[in-house]
């Protein structure tokens, strides 16, 4: 198993690690995480910090195995699928954490877990046919959004909270409006794939 496989395998791994984390009720078994007080105003758990920390260290991860997979020509059908199956448990699985525990709307994973399905299934459409679709710029720019938004509201927002402005949910309102127009150029580049003959 090369280089980059082992960096997706691993964030994988983290992605269940902070899922579980975040789910377990660990005050039922007499576990409970250190709270601060910041500025007075915010009550910042630090499970959702330690959990933060972590969605980085993953997410920095996702960027340097397709770089080096890249690089270094070691892209493989394999890398392909599990990256995907990483970005999915670690992005989405989160965005239902949040919701669950009342950081974000509930809508959010729902539009997000909906577009995913929608262009999964045109890129494997179009992959029988034998026509790839790259990611649009509009899909990276929703990429970067999300994450920054998703590591801000693990953090609390800080420091944009002590002002006042939240940040965080914006960048994850624009990447979902972001997520849903490129989920339409998706189809539009790929709509010729469910033409009847």
């Amino acid at each position: 198993m090369n280089l980059p496989n082992k960096l997706t395998l691993g964030r994988i791994i983290v992605a269940i690690f902070i899922l579980i984390m975040l789910v377990i009720p660990w005050y039922n078994l007499g576990i409970n995480f250190p709270t601060f007080n910041v500025a007075g105003k915010i009550i910042v758990d630090s499970k959702y910090i330690i959990a933060g920390i972590l969605f980085v260290a993953a997410a920095l991860t996702d960027f340097l195995d397709g770089h080096i997979a890249r690089s270094r020509n070691l892209v493989t059908d394999f890398g392909k699928v599990m990256d995907a199956i990483a970005d999915k448990v670690l992005v989405n699985g989160l965005l239902i954490i949040l919701a669950y525990d009342g950081f974000i709307s509930i809508a959010i994973p729902v539009i997000i877990i909906t577009r995913d399905i929608f262009v999964d299934s045109f890129k494997m459409a179009s992959g029988k046919k034998g026509k790839v679709v790259a990611a649009s710029y509009m899909g990276k720019a929703k990429t970067m959004c999300m994450m920054i938004g998703m590591t801000l509201t693990m953090f609390y927002n800080l420091p944009f909270e002590l002002i006042g402005i939240n940040v965080a949910y914006a960048l994850i309102i624009i990447a979902t409006i972001l997520s849903v127009i490129s989920g339409c150029q998706y189809y539009h580049n790929t709509k010729d794939t469910f033409k009847v003959k």
